[in-house]
């Protein structure tokens, strides 16, 4: 059975261009060789373990920059070559193949260096190489590590160039003395220097002069103004020159051919190794490309299903990132009893778009590639997958575009299976809409008895109707700004979408009286049935929007509620301990003033009552008792303090209490009606509890404690002794300091905080965010050193943070951690 239909599928959906991605990422011809030859699977193990290979070393990308990536040279040719008896591989194939032997020795090494929990497939692919150490060895004999052949590599050759290069210094000695002479004769310009001319050094000279030496002539100008001449001295030394360097030729094949003569017996073992190494380029440029464009392995189940979460359609991605445009993704889901999704809506509102997002993602997964969709998303696996977009007429089969359509109809109907997945773009075009509609929909109803899952868009208003009323079909709308007149690009399931048509028209200046009658054409009963159809979709859109805003908004609630409670109770328990604080200094200070004046009484008992003992008893109880005044304003002063501060917190957690002032308009009342001298009044600017000493109509002289202060009378206001006493007693209750909370809040923090912080994966706004209040957290528990983990893969990430590092304050310098700890996917920030 055909997997895949039509054959040119993949231009359709436009999978060739993503194998043209891919096969820019190789490394080598072994790698663009497997992108070509990579082909749509319905093999679930095969799927899943090309995609696992393919996430395994994604993780490589982004977590490690010692992975060899050089020297993937393809030696399969060359190697195959050297099975004949006498042949050998050329210097610069030893050379390659000395450097991609290396690099699989690197490999081997570093899936040895790493946990074998980390990256089982590709360590189960590199388990079974050999070990060319011997091979890499008899190499080096041969060849430097620039690639050209050693003197040593026998002792012949080592003769042979020793030899060449003492001829060569003799005629190097030889031909500068001729030079020599020649320019001070005159043959010569003072500025002529020694050539080559087939490999042979040649003295230039002009034509005219070329006579004046003895020797042999090789070349002349394109002018002829210059001939080059060999002078006879010499003539035998180059000679021999050129003898030796043939013989040094033959020594170097005679080594080639021996090393091959060795190497021979081992070529089959490093043909596999090749294989291994075009593999893991094609795994590779997979894994680039998944980086790239941010894909994931979604959970991939053997059965067809669809869970798409915010699924980017990557051609799409790349050539809106270019606009510096956003893209809007897909969601999508599929199941029983609904299989096969019909959606409608404008022209270019986005169906096709989202027809070619499935195919593609759908025919990337099968291909072993990852997909760019959100963790979490499900995949199913299909048997087939069958496509028809787009315009296929033939000239020369004798097709009309809905000629082909059909063909594929009837191809559809015939092949496909419970695990189909079908692709129609623009069902039942091409034809009189009222017999092409009707067709189609009963190829609809073909494919729905088939249990085939698809993906189909329209127009046409009876599939739409059909679609509603079938078990097994669900309709789809491509969202649309019918106040703006612009696409939304956003598929909306379970309702069917409209057009626009006449809007659209309208919007772009057809005369209404076309319109008028286009109505009227049509019937009344069709355009409501659109214009009812908007009104549902605006309105559900809507309602949706308003469910999702309150669902918010209560759990803000709850959250602050909880928070709230918390903090109230807190409160609470802090203000019974101030108090019982308060209630102990106090009792303190009453026991230290009543042992004062026993002790008073029993000195003065003692003394005999003594005037002058007297005196100075009672001098010192007096003394003592202005040292308590003196310290019990400070102490009201600072419980007052405390306590306007506990009501802050109170009223920021919405206790506010609500003060209503009397508006009440009354006759002036005069001052001595009202005050009397030893009354207690109360400031009405600050609450302040005083007792007047002395006043007037306008002024009156208030004791505050032991402070004396002229006020308005008309800022003064009369309070019971009981209200007075009542502010005495809560001015004498103590709490402890707000400080005490924020004390323990540090210290707990403190405890908690770690100088580490990972921001793999992130993206660049939320790592920065994430960063910024961590600096923010270790600059309050006093850290002096942070470890940020951000990932190598390309560096983006880690220059982002920083270029964000350089402009914070706190930042003393920053710098790589050590390579055994990490290297440079982790940034070491000392603060000042």
């Amino acid at each position: 059975m055909q997997l895949v239909y039509p054959e040119y599928f993949e231009e359709k959906i436009g999978f060739d261009k993503i194998r043209n991605l891919l096969s820019a990422e190789c490394l080598s011809p072994l790698g663009k060789e497997r992108v070509e030859a990579m082909s749509f699977s319905n093999n679930f193990r095969h799927i899943t373990g090309q995609a696992s290979l393919v996430d395994e070393f994604l993780k490589i990308i982004r977590e490690h920059d010692n992975f060899p990536s050089n020297h993937y040279f393809d030696l399969r040719t060359a190697l195959n070559k050297i099975r004949v008896e006498g042949s050998y591989l050329e210097v610069q194939e030893l050379f390659d193949l000395k450097r991609s032997l290396e690099t699989i020795k690197g490999i081997v090494a570093f899936f040895k260096s790493v946990n074998a929990d980390d990256f089982p497939g590709l360590k189960a692919l590199a388990g079974n190489l050999g070990n060319f150490s011997v091979v890499s060895k008899q190499i080096d004999r041969i060849i430097t590590k620039f690639g050209s052949v050693k003197d040593n590599a026998s002792p012949e050759l080592h003769e042979i160039r020793k030899q060449i290069s003492s001829l060569q210094s003799g005629v190097s000695k030889r031909m500068s003395a001729i030079l020599k002479t020649l320019q001070q004769e005159g043959v010569v310009d003072e500025e002529t220097a020694v050539v080559l001319r087939d490999g042979r050094p040649v003295i230039p000279v002009a034509s005219a002069n070329k006579k004046k030496i003895s020797g042999i002539v090789h070349d002349e100008s394109a002018s002829g103004k210059t001939a080059f001449v060999e002078p006879a001295a010499i003539v035998e030394m180059n000679n021999r020159i050129r003898e030796l360097m043939n013989a040094e030729k033959r020594e170097i094949i005679k080594i080639l051919i021996h090393f091959s003569a060795t190497l021979r017996p081992d070529i089959d073992e490093l043909l596999y190794s090749f294989d291994f190494l075009g593999e893991v380029d094609f795994i590779r440029c997979k894994a680039v490309f998944a980086n790239r464009f941010d894909c994931t392995l979604p959970d991939v189940r053997p059965e067809p299903c669809f869970d798409w979460q915010q699924a980017r359609h990557p051609l799409l991605l790349q050539a809106l990132q270019k606009e510096k445009r956003d893209i809007v993704p897909l969601s999508l889901r599929l199941d029983e009893p609904n299989r096969i999704l019909l959606i409608s809506g404008p022209n270019a509102g986005g169906k096709s778009v989202c027809l070619k997002t499935v195919g593609l993602l759908q025919y990337m997964l099968q291909c072993g590639l990852l997909v760019p969709v959100f963790e979490g998303s499900k995949m199913g696996v299909f048997s087939s997958l069958f496509l028809d977009i787009g315009d296929e007429q033939s000239i020369e089969n004798d097709l009309s575009t809905y000629s082909s359509h059909l063909m594929k109809m009837k191809f559809f109907t015939t092949h496909c299976t419970a695990t189909s997945l079908v692709l129609i773009d623009e069902f039942g075009t091409g034809t009189e809409p009222m017999l092409g509609g009707a067709i189609a929909e009963a190829v609809l109803e073909k494919l729905n008895q088939l249990e085939t899952y698809g993906i189909i868009t329209t127009h046409y208003t009876n599939l739409k109707h059909f679609g509603a009323s079938q078990r097994g079909i669900v309709n789809g709308a491509m969202l649309y700004d019918s106040n703006g007149m612009r696409p939304l690009f956003k598929l909306q399931i379970g309702k069917p979408g409209s057009s626009f048509a006449f809007e659209i028209a309208r919007s772009i200046g057809l005369s209404e009286e076309i319109l008028k009658n286009a109505t009227e054409k049509l019937g009344q009963e069709h355009i409501d049935y659109d214009k009812h159809l908007r009104e549902i979709v605006r309105d559900k859109q809507y309602w949706e929007t308003k469910r999702t805003r309150i669902r918010k908004v209560e759990r803000d609630l709850d959250s602050l509620s909880e928070t709230y409670l918390s903090e109230l109770e807190e409160t609470k328990k802090q203000r019974k301990a101030l108090l019982a604080d308060a209630r102990k200094e106090a009792q303190r200070i009453i026991d230290d003033a009543n042992k004062l004046i026993e002790n008073a009484i029993k000195e003065i008992r003692e003394s005999q009552a003594e005037k002058e003992k007297t005196k100075d008893i009672r001098k010192n109880l007096v003394k003592k008792k202005e040292q308590l005044e003196q310290t019990n304003p400070e102490l009201e002063a600072k419980i007052q303090r405390k306590i306007e501060k506990l009501k802050q917190k109170e009223q920021k957690r919405g206790n506010k209490k609500v003060y209503r002032e009397n508006k009440d308009v009354t006759k002036p009342v005069s001052p001595k009606k009202l005050f009397a001298e030893g009354d207690k009044v109360r400031i009405k600017d600050s609450g302040t509890v005083g007792e007047i000493v002395d006043f007037d109509n306008k002024k009156a002289v208030i004791a505050l404690g032991h402070l004396l202060s002229t006020v308005s009378i008309d800022k003064i206001e009369p309070i019971s002794n009981n209200e007075a006493k009542k502010k005495e007693k809560e001015k004498r209750q103590v709490p402890k300091a707000d400080s005490l909370k924020r004390t323990n809040e540090l210290l707990n923090k403190k405890l908690q905080f770690k100088p580490d912080i990972d921001v793999r994966g992130q993206r660049a706004e939320e790592a920065l965010g994430n960063i910024q209040a961590f600096i923010d957290d270790a600059i309050m528990v006093g850290a002096s050193q942070l470890r940020i983990l951000h990932g190598k893969g390309y560096g983006i990430l880690k220059e982002v943070i920083r270029d964000y590092l350089k402009t914070e304050p706190a930042v003393k310098s920053f710098h790589d951690e050590h390579v055994q700890f990490g290297g440079a996917g982790i940034t070491i920030v000392e603060l000042e």
